[in-house]
């Protein structure tokens, strides 16, 4: 029987969760049957945010040089690219890890890097996602790989790909497996090999780590490249595409249910894995095991580009696997988050908010917000920044929403394509209006904000000025209100321009609270 996902009633039923101060729980899907059952331990998706999971495998830079075309070279019948910007991000194994940090675990990787720049470049980068590197081997005799995407008015024009095969020695391996020991002592949740055929993932390396895990009962998830899944033979699960299914088959198969159940049970039994997760693109994701077989529809969205989706679902199943959340929810999020990361140009890394708000559907009421961090706002604002958007920042208190206020931000929003908005904190309102204020606490300020149609998202600073927050985001454009001269604004230095707009007269939330108090 195959599964239809959370019905409206289990959706309704996560909203009021997330409105209150319990915790999100879930009962167990029996894997097969379609039916739900008790379960003494239900999962809770806050859980995500605790976990630790180790990926090992081959990591490399992905490079985005973004311009404009307008023109043919008069040298050859060639596109000219006037290039506006380039932007480095983890690809490859380092891509996984960096979903796997931005849901809000700990993440440990290990690979290979040349002693070069773009080595350096990838190093900085990991610790700047918050993943720990220790497991990272710098070679002399090996270039890091590094992928160079060309892009013209937000599409793809071509890749160039500078890579070599690394072959690590037993020195390398031993290095890695001991890492690894002392991570499983650590109650490690998950392990991903996330193998790029660039020679990191060897069949004695797989193999041992696969046994490694069953000795500490820690499941083994695969990211396959190739036609012979030997290497990984006995792993938890493994996650192709239906081009690496039929590599692996010998043929090519039809995307439809019945083929790739037929073929998924075969595979799966010759090579004793337990879950096969196979991405259908535009048809979901679907789970075959020794009981049966799970699907996932995908929600139809636009597609800008594909680069990282695949890691980006063994990401949120790696991480699912790791709390031991039931099946149906794991594939149900993992399609939510592929959703997101094929609408953004470049590899997206997933927030755990950013998930779960688009899990629970666009068409039910929302009934709490929270604020994203600077580091998920700065994620955003690359993203659309590399999609050729202009972003649009504005800050203020906004403790009474009113029509001066609703005025203002239509005219920012007019701008550009995106509106974020920094807001004071409780703290920082109360140091610049005095005592009594805020009115309204940061969270249901920034709830009120994020209910405007044209603003994307809230994110709350302590300081007395978004100085701090500027030089984090570096937005296209930076409005401030009539009140200000241009010489006074604050970070004008970290936006590409700044704005001012006029106030709307006789409209102030001093004014409101006044009125309020009979002043």
């Amino acid at each position: 029987m195959k599964f239809s996902g959370l019905t409206k009633k289990g959706r309704a039923y996560l909203a009021k969760c997330q409105a209150s101060s319990t915790p999100i729980q879930f009962t167990k899907i029996k894997f097969g049957d379609g039916k739900l059952t008790d379960n003494e331990n239900p999962a809770d998706l806050t859980d995500i945010k605790n976990i630790k999971v180790a990926v090992i495998g081959d990591i490399m830079l992905d490079r985005y040089i973004s311009g404009n075309v307008e023109r043919i070279s008069p040298e050859a019948p060639v596109p000219i690219n006037l290039v506006k910007s380039q932007r480095n991000v983890l690809g490859g194994a380092a891509n996984t890890a960096a979903n796997l940090s931005s849901l809000g675990g700990q993440v440990f990787i290990a690979g290979m890097r040349g002693n070069d720049r773009d080595g350096d470049t990838l190093s900085e980068l990991l610790r700047a996602a918050g993943i720990d590197d220790t497991g990272v081997i710098v070679s002399e005799e090996y270039s890091t790989t590094t992928k160079v995407r060309i892009l013209g008015a937000r599409q793809q024009m071509m890749r160039l790909d500078f890579e070599e095969r690394c072959n690590p020695d037993d020195k390398v391996c031993k290095y890695i497996l001991k890492w690894l020991d002392q991570l499983l002592q650590q109650r490690v949740g998950s392990i991903v090999l996330s193998d790029y055929g660039k020679g990191m993932i060897t069949e004695q390396l797989a193999q041992t780590i696969i046994k490694k895990g069953k000795e500490y009962d820690v499941p083994v998830l695969i990211d396959p490249k190739g036609c012979d899944w030997t290497k990984y033979r006995g792993a938890y699960g493994i996650t192709p595409n239906i081009k690496e299914l039929s590599d692996v088959a010998g043929f090519v198969i039809n995307n439809n249910d019945s083929d790739i159940e037929r073929i998924g049970r075969k595979v799966r039994e010759t090579f004793q894995i337990e879950n096969i997760f196979v991405t259908r693109s535009e048809k979901g994701i679907t789970c075959i095991n020794k009981n049966g077989s799970a699907h996932c529809a995908s929600v139809a969205q636009d597609v800008f580009d594909v680069s990282g989706a695949g890691d980006t679902v063994m990401a949120i199943l790696a991480a699912a696997t790791a709390v031991n959340l039931d099946m149906m929810t794991a594939l149900e999020l993992a399609n939510t988050a592929a959703g997101i990361a094929v609408s953004r140009v470049g590899t997206y890394p997933v927030g755990h908010t950013e998930m779960i708000d688009a899990w629970c559907g666009s068409n039910m009421m929302r009934t709490v917000y929270i604020p994203i961090s600077w580091e998920e706002a700065k994620s955003k604002v690359d993203a659309w920044k590399s999609q050729g958007e202009t972003v649009v920042f504005t800050n203020g208190c906004f403790d009474i929403l009113h029509k001066g206020h609703i005025t203002y931000l239509q005219q920012a929003a007019a701008l550009g394509e995106h509106l974020i908005i920094g807001l004071n904190a409780d703290e920082s309102v109360k140091k610049l209006k005095g005592e009594g204020r805020p009115v309204n606490s940061e969270l249901d300020r920034a709830f009120m904000l994020n209910s405007l149609r044209f603003v994307d998202e809230v994110v709350i600073f302590n300081e007395e000025t978004p100085l701090e927050l500027l030089k984090c985001l570096e937005p296209d454009i930076l409005v401030k209100g009539g009140d200000y001269s241009m010489e006074d604004v604050i970070g004008k230095e970290y936006a590409g321009e700044v704005r001012i707009l006029p106030f709307v007269k006789g409209y102030s939330t001093t004014q409101i609270i006044n009125k309020i108090l009979g002043k």
